[in-house]
């Protein structure tokens, strides 16, 4: 009878295994990603893995696929969605915490299951943010550059000591929070504005205050907002015209809380020491490939480039060991909790039932 009981386990514990064991396939997959992601799902779903991004000429390679895994410069709008829904997609499980990429609205009409990346390492992104800071104010793109050509000049490489700077935090949820506490440990004047104040920023000693009053007294300001319909464009010609000359803007968060094209007229006129940007508001289809040969048709994105106080990175604020291993983490469960017929803070859509 023991025997039997065994054998009947052992043969339920096939069956669902079978019926959890789920068909993957991820776009957007950068190399450093590739090996982390292969272990994660290795032996427990059947993986799939592209360096393509995902949008609607990219999508029926999905057909097939009952889930779909997206990065975030996935270009998911209701055309995209309709082609993977058509090709037996139920679940896109983006690999990131910005989903404003992604039409939810197109997705529940179709019956997808969407689900994102709720947190993840805030340290990652707030220490990049303070590496664009500090690279913009001791011209260290500029330094590195002559260095290779053996040219040891000081000439236009003066900085200012972090150190008594009063430092704008726009956003102090987790990562403005880190980046606060990184200001502080370099002694500076903390001021913050979000629409809840975080007590912990408070006993760093930051003052809450409006935005104009904010940006007209920050010598450095940092971006930590998400990008939703009232952030758009947040700083726009108006906020940038409140900032002193010589301030220094970073923006790691998205690339739509700041107006580009001020920007540029901004940088033009010959204010701002330096600007430090990890995101950028056509970056879709740009960042993330390599166009070194044919160039970009971005005059934008060309023009700030060639601005000296200016650094662009791509995208790379989260790209980290230990944050990326925690998106795919919660990426694997995710897919894991929708296998089984769950839903879990992570998931977008649906929304309830």
């Amino acid at each position: 009878m023991l025997r039997g009981l065994r054998e009947a386990y052992h043969a339920i514990h096939e069956l669902l295994g079978s019926v959890l064991r789920m068909e993957i396939i991820a776009f957007g997959v950068q190399a450093d990603e590739r090996p982390l992601l292969e272990q994660a799902f290795a032996g427990r779903h059947a993986l799939r893995v592209l360096s393509l991004f995902l949008n609607r000429d990219t999508a029926p390679l999905a057909a097939g696929f009952p889930v779909v895994s997206t990065s975030v410069n996935a270009e998911l709008d209701a055309e995209t969605l309709a082609l993977l829904a058509a090709g037996g997609t139920e679940l896109v499980a983006q690999r990131s915490t910005g989903f404003n990429n992604i039409d939810l609205a197109a997705a529940a009409e179709l019956g997808l299951t969407v689900a994102r990346v709720s947190h993840y390492s805030p340290y990652a992104v707030a220490e990049h943010a303070w590496a664009l800071a500090l690279a913009v104010n001791r011209r260290l793109t500029r330094a590195a550059s002559r260095s290779r050509e053996f040219d040891f000049r000081l000439d236009g490489l003066l900085g200012r000591d972090v150190h008594g700077m009063t430092v704008g935090v726009i956003g102090t949820g987790k990562i403005g929070e880190c980046f606060a506490r990184i200001a502080h440990g370099f002694g500076t004047e903390l001021l913050g504005w979000d629409l809840a104040e975080n007590p912990a920023c408070r006993e760093l000693g930051m003052t809450y205050t409006e935005l104009p009053e904010l940006l007209s007294r920050a010598d450095l300001v940092s971006l930590h907002v998400p990008l939703l319909p009232a952030t758009h464009h947040l700083i726009d010609a108006a906020a940038l015209a409140r900032m002193k000359d010589d301030a220094i803007l970073v923006n790691s968060s998205r690339g739509g809380l700041v107006d580009s094209a001020a920007l540029v007229e901004t940088l033009r006129a010959g204010r701002l020491s330096g600007v430090g940007l990890d995101v950028y508001e056509e970056e879709t289809g740009v960042f993330f490939t390599d166009r070194s040969i044919q160039g970009i048709t971005d005059d934008t994105l060309a023009r700030l480039v060639t601005f000296p106080q200016v650094l662009v990175t791509s995208h790379q604020a989260y790209f980290t060991r230990t944050a990326v291993g925690q998106i795919i983490d919660a990426t694997a469960r995710n897919v894991e909790d929708f296998a089984a017929g769950r839903r879990n803070g992570n998931t977008l859509v649906p929304l309830s039932g």
